[in-house]
C-alpha cells in the first residue's frame, strides 16, 4: 500500500500524460476499448439516475473525483444546473475548469476536506471508480463520513465500487473490498442502501470471479485490445452484450453502481 502523498503524485502524472478515458478507465485496454467501455456506464448511471425521480434542476450536485468531467457531462445531461466537481490532482481540475466553465471545481481531498465543504449543503453526491483508490481504510472511512457530512438529510449518493462477496484484493493503487465492510462503512457514515446494480459485466478486470475465469478473460480483453484498432472492434462486438448483461444480471462480477440515501 502506497502513503496518501505518493498516491496523489501517481495520479497527477497520470492525469497530466493522460487525461483520456484511458487515464481515468482500464489503461491497459486502451482509449477506444475504454470509450466502448464509458458508454455502458454512461447509460446505466443515466437510467438508474432517472428512476430515483430526482428534481435535478433545482438540485445541488456534487461529483468527487471527476477526473475528465464523465459524470459531470452525464449530471448536466440529466438536467442538474448547480454542480461542484472535485478532483485531487491539480492537472485535473486545472483542465476541468476550462472544460465545463459553467460549473465549480474544487482541488479536493475527500479524506481531508478541511472546509472545503459545507455541512448538508448538496442534494446529491456522486464518486464514482474512486473510492477504492483509497487504498487506506481509515481514509476510506473517513471520505464517507465526509460525504455523509456534506449531503443533506434524505439526499442521495451514488457510487460505483467492486463490492466483493471474495476476500478483499490490496495492490500499491487500488484496494476492493468486500461488500460487508463496504456497507458497514457507510451505515457509520449514515447511508441506507437503496439499491445495487451491475454497471459493467465482461468490459472490465472480473475482480470478484473465479480466479481462473479472472485470468483467463483478463488475458484475453488485454490480447484483443493491443492496438487501438483492434480495441475498438471488440469493444463495438461486446457493447450490444453489455448493454443487456447490466439489465438482466443482479449481480456482477465487476463493477456495480450503489444507490444510498442519507438518513
Amino acid at each position: 500500500m502506497k502513503p496518501h502523498v505518493e498516491l496523489k503524485d501517481f495520479w497527477e502524472r497520470r492525469l497530466q500524460s493522460d487525461w483520456t478515458e484511458s487515464g481515468v478507465g482500464y489503461k491497459a485496454l486502451g482509449r477506444a476499448f475504454n470509450i466502448w467501455m464509458y458508454r455502458v456506464r454512461a447509460e446505466g448511471f443515466r437510467r438508474e439516475v432517472t428512476a430515483l425521480g430526482l428534481d435535478l434542476p433545482k438540485s445541488r450536485v456534487l461529483d468527487i473525483g471527476s477526473g475528465t468531467g464523465f459524470y459531470v457531462r452525464q449530471w448536466r445531461a440529466l438536467g442538474a444546473e448547480s454542480i461542484t466537481g472535485s478532483d485531487l490532482t491539480e492537472a485535473a481540475v486545472d483542465r476541468l475548469r476550462g472544460r465545463f466553465p459553467r460549473d465549480a471545481f474544487l482541488r479536493l481531498d475527500i479524506a481531508d476536506p478541511g472546509d472545503a465543504l459545507e455541512d448538508a449543503s448538496y442534494d446529491v453526491v456522486s464518486a464514482m471508480d474512486m473510492l477504492f483508490h483509497i487504498t487506506d481504510d481509515t481514509r476510506y472511512r473517513a471520505a464517507l463520513t465526509n460525504i455523509g457530512r456534506a449531503v443533506k438529510p434524505g439526499g442521495v449518493f451514488v457510487l460505483s465500487e467492486n463490492f466483493l462477496h471474495r476476500p478483499e484484493q490490496r495492490s500499491d493503487y487500488q484496494v476492493n473490498h468486500t461488500l460487508p465492510w463496504i456497507t458497514a462503512a457507510l451505515d457509520e457514515a449514515g447511508f441506507e442502501v437503496l439499491r445495487r446494480v451491475p454497471m459493467l459485466v465482461l468490459m472490465n478486470a472480473q475482480v470478484d470471479a473465479n480466479p481462473v475465469w479472472r485470468k483467463l478473460w483478463g488475458g484475453f480483453l488485454r490480447a484483443v485490445t493491443l492496438t487501438e484498432i483492434t480495441g475498438w472492434l471488440a469493444g463495438a462486438l461486446l457493447h450490444p452484450l453489455e448493454r443487456r448483461l447490466v439489465r438482466v444480471l443482479r449481480e456482477s462480477p465487476t463493477t456495480e453502481l450503489m444507490i444510498c440515501r442519507r438518513r
